[in-house]
Order: C-alpha cells, then structure tokens, then sequence
C-alpha cells in the first residue's frame, strides 16, 4: 500500500470540498493546491566563516528532509566584502510528500514553539496567490538540537499554490490550518 501524508490525504478529503463550496467551483480541478513550499536561509557571516554554510546546510536538510543546496554569490559587492561565487545562503525546495511531511511539522510543531506567538501575518501574500513568511529562529525546529546551535539565524518560508487570488490562497492555507493572526476590521 503507497504512503499518503497526513495533509494530503485532508486536502482531498476536507480542503476541496470546503473551498469548492466556499468559491462556488464547478469542478475539484479548479481548486487551488500547493505546488512546492522554498525555504532560504541567508547566511551573511558565510562570507568570512566556511564552516558556518556548512552548518548551515547540515541543518537545513534535517529541518526539510532533503539535501539543502549552498547558494553563491553571483556578483562582487565591495561594501560586504564579497567575492563573486562566495557562499553566502542554503536554500530547499519541497514537492509532493516531503512538502506536505514539511508542512504538516510546521504548522502542527514547530510555529506554535515560536517565542510570544500571536499569529502569522497576513502580509506575506504576493498578489498572484503565494504566501511567504519568516521564521526568525530555526530552533523551533524539533530536529534542531539547541545544544549544537552555534549561532540562532532565521529563514524564509515560501508558499506557492495555484490559486490565482490572494483570497483563494488565504482560504487554502486556512483550510490546512495555518495560524493566521485574528485582525479585526
């Protein structure tokens, strides 16, 4: 029998007819789904430390599951000391089950370990139905071991759907239940 992913399975079984309902969609076709989640982490001390990106990416991969990749420079920029190919960042990009494997950790574990949580800010949403946030420690990660943390750094979390409205993606990350903050209007 094939593995299904927890939030896969409740995407087919409770996010489509919800959102179907919601936005009055003819076929379970048009409703909007997750493509790939990118998660990037900037490491500006990489420039100086080497060990630092490689720690960098040690962490990154057993926060996602899957092999981070360093990312360069790709120009010289005299005021932070940079070099043309000097590694400055890792970067991941999740599809299918290990995306939704990721997804259900984040939403489940690791953002309700975020210090003074109140919500995630519904400012990230890039107007053709993307979302993208920060998480401004990796620690909250279970699979980060705090003791072995020599510097705290944080990353970018992206979202990209299909939904070709905010509203749309709004509605999908909420159905998966995603903690946005409670604004009131």
């Amino acid at each position: 029998m094939d593995y299904l992913p927890r939030l896969k399975e409740k995407y087919f079984n409770e996010v489509v007819p919800a959102l179907k309902k919601q936005f009055n969609y003819k076929s379970s076709m048009e409703v909007p789904k997750i493509v790939k989640i990118a998660l990037n982490q900037g490491l500006g001390d990489g420039v100086t430390d080497k060990k630092r990106v490689d720690l960098g990416a040690d962490e990154m991969t057993s926060i996602s599951g899957q092999k981070a990749v360093i990312t360069r420079s790709k120009r010289d920029i005299s005021n932070f000391k940079l070099r043309k190919g000097v590694p400055i960042g890792v970067r991941v990009t999740l599809r299918r089950n290990n995306m939704f494997e990721f997804l259900d950790r984040l939403i489940a574990v690791s953002i309700p370990r975020v210090r003074d949580f109140r919500g995630i800010s519904e400012k990230g949403f890039d107007g053709r139905g993307n979302f993208t946030f920060g998480v401004t420690e990796q620690i909250i990660f279970p699979e980060i071991d705090i003791d072995k943390v020599a510097k705290i750094n944080g990353m970018n979390v992206t979202i990209v759907t299909t939904a070709k409205t905010d509203k749309e993606c709004y509605a999908l990350l909420k159905e998966f239940g995603f903690p946005f903050k409670n604004v009131k209007k």
